[in-house]
């Protein structure tokens, strides 16, 4: 294999969770699948192009009646670089197609409903490419590292995730789950860095500092969340994201496999193409 060459096997085979996942035997700084930046960039100019048509047929079957949309969750530490990717692998997309949504902390009037309330009004429509940065994955993650919820209604969470993804797939949206698995030093650096300019104070949260010493118990949420999340319908892919190239080389791969798998071509007209061709030669 030269330094250029990249792997033919799917990109969902390689980077699918194996349960039970323990992240720390997974190298955050690894590149699975292809051996150079270079060759990465190539292959991303590629897929974004095909990726831009595939997005378009998607809407386009939607306005005569497919039921079809792609719904993308993106999970990571903080600096795991979910807004980066995001730019990145939609950038070239038709923003109609488009519905971007980052979760926050939850609201007074959030928090007065179900969990899965707020996520259930975000949901993409037919023909479109929805994309999480932070999802419904948040209210399980958070509640366990800080203790805010029961164990038995954590239990009870992951099961109305579960519940919930299998209907969204039953009926017609599929799922790609993407969690990026930066490393702590990595994450240290990109700390660092957002300190040392003034374009990026903004981004900089003294939480931030305050969740390393969390370290430990945030892997620990995510193996747990995965290992009860990954399903048939619905699986985990882990992403190693120290390397920012390659986290959104996979994960735009990740989603044009999905979209491929949907084997969408364009619509069939509603109307006499010969018919219509005379009535515009006539005017």
């Amino acid at each position: 294999m030269s330094k250029h060459s990249t792997s033919t096997s799917p990109w969902s085979d390689r980077l699918r969770a194996k349960t039970p996942v323990e992240l720390a035997s997974l190298a955050t700084g690894a590149t699975p699948g292809i051996t150079d930046k270079d060759a990465a960039e190539e292959v991303f100019a590629g897929t974004a192009r095909s990726l831009a048509k595939q997005q378009e047929q998607l809407f386009a079957a939607s306005l005569f009646g497919g039921e079809h949309a792609v719904l993308l969750v993106l999970q990571g530490m903080d600096t795991a670089g979910k807004g980066g990717v995001v730019k990145r692998v939609a950038g070239p997309m038709d923003p109609q197609g488009l519905a971007h949504h980052a979760f926050k902390k939850p609201t007074e009037e959030e928090l007065a409903h179900p969990f899965l309330w707020r996520v259930e009004k975000r949901l993409p429509a037919p023909g479109f490419i929805g994309v999480f940065d932070r999802s419904h994955y948040e209210d399980v993650l958070v509640p366990r590292v800080h203790g805010l919820v029961a164990p038995e209604e954590l239990e009870s969470r992951y099961e109305q995730i579960n519940e919930f993804e299998k209907k969204l797939v039953e009926s017609g949206t599929t799922i790609v789950k993407a969690f990026l698995h930066l490393g702590v030093d990595e994450q240290k650096n990109r700390l660092l860095r957002r300190l040392e300019r003034s374009d990026k104070h903004w981004k900089f949260s003294t939480a931030d500092v305050d969740d390393r010493a969390l370290w430990p118990s945030f892997q620990d949420a995510y193996e747990v969340a995965i290992d009860r999340t990954s399903t048939e319908h619905a699986p985990w892919h882990i992403v190693p994201a120290d390397h920012k190239w390659y986290s959104a080389l996979a994960v735009q791969q990740l989603l044009a496999e999905a979209i491929g798998a949907l084997e969408l071509g364009w619509p069939a007209p509603d109307y006499d193409i010969d018919e219509q061709r005379a009535r515009l030669l006539s005017t």
